[in-house]
């Protein structure tokens, strides 16, 4: 089973719609695009250089990669049930990632400020992105998500 804080993920150019999902479950998880990267080498390279298990539609960069899980389908639920087979927890638990970025997310505290469009983190638990600051909570996103991993 592959679980958020042991494994590390990269998306190839053809499953970048699993990368906000993935990292709201936790998973580090790199999309090739976000690092300017769109050839099969390269995309190679950076899975084994950060030892992250490539997800990809492509059968021969699959086939050509260590650590790698072909996905055979392009609906994005439908590929979330095929990690979902291929032993990868897809749980919501409490926010870990950020869905922009990347980065790791820390709870704020009651006392914190946080933009207009988030709530008062002393009426609603809210979590900052340690490195481009986006706010998060768990709202009618979060609990649509939560529908989608359910119905896996």
């Amino acid at each position: 089973m592959a679980s958020p804080e042991e494994t590390a993920i990269v998306l190839d150019v053809m499953c970048g719609g699993l990368r906000t999902i993935l990292r709201m479950v936790g998973y580090d998880t790199a999309y090739a695009l976000e690092r300017g990267i769109e050839a099969d080498d390269e995309i190679r390279a950076l899975a084994e250089s950060e030892g992250r298990v490539l997800c990809t539609r492509d059968a021969s960069l699959a086939e050509s990669t260590e650590n790698a899980v072909l996905l055979r389908t392009t609906d994005t639920d439908e590929q979330l049930a095929e990690l979902a087979a291929a032993g990868f927890e897809l749980e919501l638990t409490e926010p870990r990632r950020c869905s922009v970025c990347n980065g790791p997310v820390a709870e704020l505290s009651s006392d914190d400020s946080t933009p207009e469009y988030a709530p008062d983190p002393a009426d609603r638990r809210c979590w900052r992105c340690r490195d481009c600051g986006q706010v998060y909570w768990r709202g009618s996103h979060w609990d649509d998500v939560a529908a989608r991993l359910k119905s896996l």
